[in-house]
């Protein structure tokens, strides 16, 4: 399997926490109280977009 380099762009938000997006992959976007929340949820919903994409092969 080869390596698949991404974009991960992470705002603060007024509010309080951060939204975290992936630049190359429109519709995978998360948010995070901390950095470290937002890279978690984002790593969770890149894996749920490859799960569903490689289940219809």
């Amino acid at each position: 399997m080869s390596n698949i380099e991404m974009t991960a762009v992470f705002e603060p938000c007024e509010e309080g926490g951060f939204i975290a997006y992936i630049q190359e992959i429109p519709g995978i976007n998360t948010q995070g109280e901390t950095i470290d929340e937002a890279k978690e949820n984002l790593t969770e919903a890149i894996n749920l977009m490859f799960e569903e994409r490689f289940a219809k092969i």
